[in-house]
């Protein structure tokens, strides 16, 4: 174990055990081989029910993505479980040489209790004129099967109608969208993808070099 990352666990531990069972801290290793197995730290892990071994969050793949120059720490933003809970998280980029990122340390803090809370008081206090905004968290996910599933159910959402009447246009559309969040870093992900769109894996490469053009 290299001393970067001892030095992240000894903080994640600190955390934790600071903010308490409600506190979840996990670290992602960027440097893997077998990105499919992203997590190599976990605190708590119950927040969000993942353990050791588990596969890389939406952020992680689109981290590998993304050029390192433009990546910034995204602090105090909202995600959800499978099963509704709602987590106020922070995500910190670890950095070695040229920049590259080594690392992820996310912090995932349970506050649906708090919300409870603050929903009982805004009913009291909200007016029709203060109402408003329906953006939803990202949803956390256990392993790269779900998450590929839920990035391909964003993807429709993206585009606003089902494959069956989706235009080739459309359809590029979604591709790139899958493309730019790291979709196609997960194993197999090609053909399921083909699948669901109802298109080869020829059409669907020529769709990814299409988007490039596009780019």
């Amino acid at each position: 174990m290299d001393s970067k990352l001892e030095l992240l666990i000894q903080i994640a531990q600190g955390v934790a055990a600071h903010f308490g069972n409600n506190c979840e801290v996990v670290i992602h290793d960027l440097r893997k081989e077998d990105i499919e197995s992203s997590i190599v730290f976990i605190e708590n892990g119950q927040v969000s029910n993942r353990k050791l071994g588990d596969g890389p969050s939406e952020i992680v793949l689109e981290t590998l993505k993304k050029n390192p120059d433009l990546l910034k720490d995204r602090l105090s933003y909202l995600t959800r479980t499978d099963d509704g809970r709602i987590l106020k998280s922070s995500t910190m980029y670890i950095r070695g040489k040229d920049n590259t990122v080594d690392y992820i340390l996310a912090l995932n803090y349970d506050i649906t209790g708090l919300l409870t809370i603050d929903n009982a008081l805004k009913s009291l206090l909200t007016t029709a004129e203060t109402a408003g905004g329906d953006k939803q968290p990202k949803k956390i996910t256990h392993n790269v099967n779900d998450l590929l599933d839920t990035l391909i159910e964003q993807s429709v959402a993206l585009v606003g109608k089902p494959v069956a009447l989706m235009s080739k246009d459309d359809k590029v559309t979604a591709i790139q969208y899958l493309n730019d969040a790291g979709a196609f870093l997960i194993t197999k992900s090609g053909d399921k993808v083909s699948n669901y769109f109802g298109i080869s894996k020829f059409t669907l490469y020529s769709y990814m070099d299409a988007n490039k053009e596009k780019a």
